[in-house]
């Protein structure tokens, strides 16, 4: 498929033929941000199974135990204490006097 016939920056006419475009990419759902309430049948602690996160969640509550999932809090670095760089110097000090140095 050409776009027609064009003149170059010289005067010579050249053909100049269509990029074909890529339809977009999608998915098979027509609704991609839905999060849907079944899941594949779980067995939970009371021996039941269940396909819905929804009743699932209430028997977790209900037993007293906690869900655990995607907390942002587990990927944030771990501050660590600054070094105290007085008692730092005090205890070489320490330990070269009572090495008699």
């Amino acid at each position: 498929m050409t776009d027609g016939w064009f003149r170059n920056e010289r005067g010579n006419l050249v053909k100049r033929w269509s990029t074909p475009t890529a339809p977009p990419k999608r998915g098979a759902f027509p609704c991609p941000r839905i999060i849907s309430d079944t899941m594949d049948p779980t067995e939970h602690i009371d021996g039941k199974f269940y396909d819905s996160k929804s009743k699932f969640r209430e028997v977790t509550k209900a037993h007293g135990c906690i869900e655990v999932g995607n907390d942002p809090a587990r990927l944030r670095p771990i501050q660590k204490p600054k070094p105290d760089i007085k008692a730092r110097k005090e205890a070489v000090q320490k330990a070269i006097a009572q090495a008699g140095l």
